[in-house]
């Protein structure tokens, strides 16, 4: 499809944009991701968008998206406010860092070495249930581990193009012991300043449909609250299994890209 269909606002275009939108915003809210495994694939698949434009305009859409996932989360408490700063400090130095990397590592290997990253992590939830009321205290000693924890998003985000609340939000459930909700909102929050940057150097770039993003960050708003508020009603291992399943998802995303990679 030409780059002129791709921006033709036709019925087709605005219907798309708002049903994946909503999608992804549902998702967001649920799991306290950005939503862009879902954007990205889908306006390629649809709407013929190349993967940069995809990429771009789903960066854009994460911003408003997230910012009403964070409002929800923070109804209920469940915003570690300082915690998520720090992350988000750490993912841009670490961002930079892959993309230098990206030229200089073989991705193929990478992507098989995430993809068992998630089996572990999958399996993991099955057998840690968070517990509701677990906090994440910050000392000197978790800030350090959450400046390290930043880092290594950014850089996975940066040479394999994944969302930070793939990795953020076990890694908090896990590794520090956080209640689901709580990963979930400081996870969307630390998302806002990292997508607010890559959209201004995006937007220079013109590798944002800024009518798309439009459309379908509105459509997340509209959807995101629902997600959030699933996200407290269920049981933390029903969440667990939720999150777990998403993962499995994103797994295979990333296994089928790898098997593409070693065939070209």
């Amino acid at each position: 499809m030409s780059e002129a269909a791709v921006r033709a606002r036709t019925p087709r275009f605005i219907v798309t944009c708002l049903l994946v939108g909503a999608l992804a915003g549902l998702l967001s809210g649920l799991f306290g991701v950005g939503g862009g495994t879902v954007i990205v694939p889908l306006l390629m698949l649809i709407l013929g968008f190349d993967q940069r434009l995809a990429a771009g305009t789903s960066l854009a859409a994460i911003v408003p998206t997230a910012t009403v996932g964070v409002i929800s989360y923070a109804v209920h408490g469940s915003v570690a406010w300082i915690p998520a700063l720090i992350l988000a400090a750490g993912a841009v130095v670490g961002a930079q860092i892959g993309t230098w990397l990206l030229a200089k590592l073989p991705i193929t290997v990478l992507r098989w070495g995430f993809v068992g990253f998630l089996v572990v992590v999958i399996v993991s939830l099955f057998f840690v249930i968070p517990s509701r009321e677990a906090g994440l205290p910050l000392t000197w000693l978790t800030g350090i581990a959450l400046v390290a924890l930043g880092v290594i998003t950014g850089i996975l985000a940066g040479l394999l193009g994944v969302g930070g609340g793939v990795i953020i939000v076990p890694a908090l459930v896990l590794l520090f012991g956080t209640s689901d909700l709580l990963a979930k909102g400081t996870s969307l929050l630390m998302m806002i300043p990292t997508a607010v940057s890559g959209t201004v150097g995006n937007v220079r770039r013109k590798n944002v449909d800024l009518v798309a993003a439009a459309l379908v960050g509105g459509a997340a708003c509209a959807t995101t609250a629902i997600g959030a508020l699933i996200a407290t009603l269920v049981d933390p291992f029903v969440g667990n299994m939720l999150f777990a399943a998403f993962l499995v998802v994103i797994a295979v995303q990333m296994a089928m890209r790898a098997i593409r990679g070693r065939r070209r």
